[in-house]
């Protein structure tokens, strides 16, 4: 790296921009549908440098007494709350408790791990069941723990630098706080873009390390949570008309929101800005049912699990269309499954074989060679023939419809091959074998993340009705007072959580010893992330010097690399 470069990074003042993010039930049978093939049962449609390397050598003893404020307390909550004001002809009724309400929200995280990286905004709105807005949104910043390094990359996706977390943002656990607020009030639809396979687990995660059931603010009290990109990737593959729809350079459909907003002329100017993200959403969500108010309702009912399972005959393999981000855009990520099977040890997940592919290996192998080929990555199998499994959780809102949903016509201009499905099924059929040899593929018990963190321990096992109730203490318990209480845990995860808790939300209340444990935690932190962490910097610094916003976000996570 050139030496104006390092002097650039290394400037005393970061820039003072870097203080904002960049950019200032309704039936599916009603729908219509193809006639039955009589040969599939019925099932399938007809028709179918120098300067950083003292970095390093400053770093490798990080994390001193007095650093990060010297274990002063964290400022109060309210003052950092950003209230939005919205325009006249939205409403400003308060929530009434007894109505169903939407809440939709978005994060900007650090990281993509929701295990081990943390979050840095969120913004949330609540609606009625029209999208109308209910009083004001909710936007807020989580200020970085002193054991975390920010990923440099999704700085530079989302324009946060730790620096304007700390100065604007809430501890974790006031910032959980006010979001299980919102969530957990009772009618509450929790949703927003991508958000089970993301946001929800980062809500979890975060709910866990604050003491909190990670699980309860979704069921609870008549609550649920979906997802709008699994009903926009439904609608495109089912019932396309009345959206404009997106595409990339190759002509693959696209559902990345800013491209779908685009298409369709929806305000959405900060892409990648909590707030900016959650109105765009809302806005497409209006969209789908207006244009298709009947599929719109049919999904909307598949957040109840016992719903979709009334879809699932194993016992028949009777085919279901399925949509998802698993299969192929170019087939709009749809496809024809048969169910085979229930998970052996989870009993909201489902096995299901992709009709579209061809089920040979599943005969020919044994149990063992399926799994090893189904846990490889698919450009490491070379010429070998890919497993076509995949697990349907009926817990997670999936789209899942009967077959003749996804009609002839539009499974042709999908390119699904229809006489591939009706193979696979007979081929299944006149196998039944398989059934069991997938149950074994799947008959291992789910131990979570065993690396001996308990951050990361969420999924590792529930926690026992002894350990809620001391949770709820805990979360109880005056912040000056958690260090004198005695806390009886059964579960071995969470002494530990408690101190990191503590240290972590209001360091300040640490004893001497405790001060200098924490400190030994975070110099081991440190001293694993760093070797891997600056280089990573360092070449980002070097591919962005002609990027002025992006080169000073890299010199702000410098600064906030000298002063820890």
């Amino acid at each position: 790296m050139e030496r104006g470069l390092l002097q650039a990074l290394s400037l005393s003042t970061p820039p003072e921009n870097l203080d904002s993010p960049v950019n200032g039930a309704v039936s599916l049978y009603s729908l219509p549908r193809t006639s039955f093939s009589p040969a599939t049962d019925a099932c399938l449609p007809n028709k179918a440098a120098a300067g950083w390397s003292a970095l390093r050598s400053a770093c490798a003893m990080v994390y001193h007494a007095g650093n990060r404020g010297a274990w002063h307390p964290h400022p109060g909550a309210r003052r950092h709350r950003h209230r939005i004001s919205l325009s006249s002809n939205m409403s400003k009724t308060a929530h009434a408790g007894s109505e169903p309400t939407f809440y939709f929200h978005d994060y900007e995280t650090f990281g993509i791990s929701p295990a081990k990286d943390r979050p840095a905004q969120f913004a949330g709105i609540r609606t009625d069941g029209d999208f109308n807005l209910i009083g004001e949104p909710l936007v807020i910043y989580c200020k970085p723990p002193a054991d975390y390094l920010p990923e440099p990359e999704a700085c530079l996706i989302t324009g946060i630098t730790p620096q304007k977390a700390m100065k604007d943002g809430l501890c974790e656990a006031d910032f959980i706080r006010q979001i299980h607020e919102q969530f957990a009030t009772p009618g509450t639809c929790v949703l927003g873009y991508n958000s089970i396979r993301f946001d929800d687990e980062v809500t979890r995660y975060t709910l866990y390390r604050n003491f909190y059931d990670p699980y309860a603010y979704a069921w609870q009290n008549g609550n649920s949570r979906w997802d709008i990109l699994d009903m926009l990737r439904a609608c495109y593959a089912l019932r396309p008309e009345g959206i404009e729809w997106a595409f990339d350079e190759e002509g693959k459909p696209s559902f990345k929101l800013e491209k779908l907003t685009v298409a369709n002329g929806v305000a959405h100017a900060n892409a990648h800005d909590a707030l900016s993200d959650v109105l765009a959403t809302i806005e497409m969500a209006k969209l789908v049912k207006k244009a298709q108010p009947k599929l719109f309702g049919y999904l909307f009912d598949l957040r109840n699990k016992n719903k979709v399972k009334a879809l699932i005959d194993v016992v028949t393999m009777k085919p279901l269309v399925h949509v998802s981000g698993m299969f192929s855009p170019w087939q709009g990520c749809a496809s024809w499954v048969s169910p085979l099977a229930w998970h052996p040890s989870n009993q909201n997940a489902v096995i299901m074989v992709d009709l579209t592919r061809d089920p040979t290996p599943l005969i020919e192998l044994t149990s063992e060679e399926i799994r090893e080929r189904l846990y490889t990555k698919k450009e490491e199998l070379g010429d070998l023939a890919g497993i076509p499994v995949k697990l349907v959780h009926i817990n997670k809102c999936p789209v899942l419809a009967p077959a003749a949903t996804l009609t002839a016509e539009r499974a042709d201009q999908l390119g699904i091959d229809r006489e591939q499905c009706r193979k696979s099924l007979d081929l299944l059929r006149a196998h039944p074998e398989v059934r069991e040899k997938l149950v074994e593929v799947f008959n291992q018990e789910f131990a979570g993340n065993n690396d001996g963190d308990p951050d990361t321990q969420l999924y590792a096992g529930f926690f026992g009705h002894g350990d809620k109730s001391t949770m709820d203490l805990v979360r109880a318990t005056p912040a000056d007072l958690l260090g004198e209480r005695e806390f009886a845990f059964t579960d071995s995860r969470l002494p530990e959580m408690l101190f990191r808790y503590r240290a972590r939300n209001w360091p300040h209340t640490l004893s001497e010893a405790e001060q200098k444990r924490w400190r030994l935690h975070c110099s081991d932190y440190f001293s694993r992330r760093l070797p891997d962490y600056v280089p990573r910097l360092e070449e980002l610094a070097e591919q962005n010097q002609g990027n002025e916003r992006n080169f000073a976000i890299l010199k702000s996570l410098y600064h906030y690399l000298e002063n820890l």
